[in-house]
C-alpha cells in the first residue's frame, strides 16, 4: 500500500468533528465561494493576467518573506523592508507573520513525527493540507518560538491585526479593476494561493523524489517548484534548512531566489546563505532507505 493511501486512510483516526472549528472556517470557505462569481463576471485575458500576477506577487512574499526570511532567517534585510515583506505576505490571508513563522519552526522541529501538526504521514492528507488550519487548537501564536521576531512592535501589531492587510489589498484591487478584478485578482488568486502553499505541507511529504536523507518524508517536486516559486524542492530544504535557495541544481527552478539575488544587487537584502558544496554532494546512495527514526 502506498504512503498516500495510508495517509488518506488515517484521516478518521486523527481528525474528528471536534477538530474543526466551523465558525473559524467561515472566512476561509467564503473566499472559495466568492470564486463562483466568476460565472457572472466572465473571463478575459486581462482578468487571468491579474489573477496570475496577484498570485505570484504574494507567493513570492510568502516564500521569500514568511518562509525563508521570517521562519529561517536565511538572509538579512533592513527593518523597513522586513515590515514591507510582512505586510505583502499577509495579504495572502494566511494569518499573521509571527503565527506563520512560529508554526513553521515547530514543524521543522518535529517533521513527520507525532508532534508535527500537519504531517500527512501522521495525520492524513486532508488534515495536513487544510484541516489543521481550521482547528481551534492552533489559532494561537507560539511566541516562545519567535523571540527574535517578537521584539519588533510593528510585527506584533501586524500579527494581532492580521485581517487588515488582505482587506486593504482586496479594496485596492476593487478600486483599480472593479468587481470582476476583485473576484479574479483577490478571491480566485487567494484560493489558488491557499492550496498551492498547503501542498508543500501535504503533497511534498508523500509524493516526489528524495535526494537527501533529511530523516523525514520530505520530497522534491518540479511542478510545485514552478507553482510555488521554488518551494517544491522540499527535500533539499529539509536537508539544509538555512539555505536561501531551495533549488540547488541549475535546472531546479527557484523564482524566489532569483528575485532575492536581484534585490541583493540593489542592496535591499544581503548575506544570502547558500548550501556549501559538501552539503550538496551528500546525495543518497541508490537503494538507500530514508530513516524516519
Amino acid at each position: 500500500m502506498s504512503m498516500y493511501s495510508q495517509s488518506c486512510e488515517t484521516i478518521d483516526q486523527h481528525v474528528g468533528a471536534k477538530a474543526i472549528s466551523w465558525k473559524g472556517a467561515i472566512p476561509f470557505l467564503s473566499v472559495h465561494l466568492m470564486c463562483l462569481w466568476a460565472f457572472q463576471t466572465g473571463i478575459s485575458w486581462e482578468l487571468v493576467a491579474l489573477a496570475v500576477g496577484s498570485y505570484y506577487l504574494r507567493m513570492f512574499a510568502i516564500t521569500a518573506g514568511y518562509h525563508r526570511y521570517f521562519s529561517h532567517r536565511s538572509y538579512k534585510t533592513s527593518r523597513v523592508f522586513q515590515f514591507l515583506l510582512a505586510v505583502l505576505a499577509m495579504t495572502s490571508a494566511q494569518k499573521g507573520v509571527l503565527w506563520w513563522a512560529s508554526h513553521h519552526r515547530h514543524h521543522h522541529r518535529h517533521s513527520d513525527r507525532e508532534e508535527d501538526r500537519h504531517s500527512p504521514v501522521q495525520r492524513g492528507f486532508w488534515y495536513s493540507h487544510v484541516g489543521w488550519l481550521l482547528s481551534d487548537e492552533y489559532v494561537r501564536t507560539e511566541f516562545a518560538l519567535v523571540r527574535d521576531l517578537e521584539k519588533y512592535p510593528e510585527l506584533r501589531v501586524l500579527n494581532r491585526f492580521h485581517y487588515i492587510p488582505p482587506f486593504l489589498y482586496a479594496l485596492l484591487i476593487f478600486m483599480l479593476w472593479g468587481f470582476p478584478g476583485l473576484i479574479w485578482g483577490f478571491f480566485i488568486s487567494t484560493s489558488v494561493l491557499y492550496h498551492c502553499t498547503f501542498f508543500i505541507n501535504s503533497l511534498t511529504h508523500i509524493m516526489g523524489r528524495v535526494r537527501y536523507n533529511s530523516r523525514d518524508g520530505s520530497r522534491n517536486s518540479f511542478i510545485l517548484a514552478v507553482l510555488c516559486c521554488g518551494e517544491g524542492w522540499h527535500n533539499n530544504h529539509h536537508y539544509y534548512q538555512s539555505s536561501v535557495n531551495q533549488g540547488w541544481r541549475w535546472w531546479e527552478v527557484d523564482l524566489s531566489y532569483y528575485v532575492l539575488t536581484v534585490l541583493s544587487w540593489l542592496g535591499i537584502v544581503w548575506d544570502l546563505r547558500t548550501p556549501p558544496a559538501h552539503i550538496k554532494a551528500k546525495v543518497l546512495v541508490p537503494g538507500h532507505t530514508v530513516n524516519l527514526s
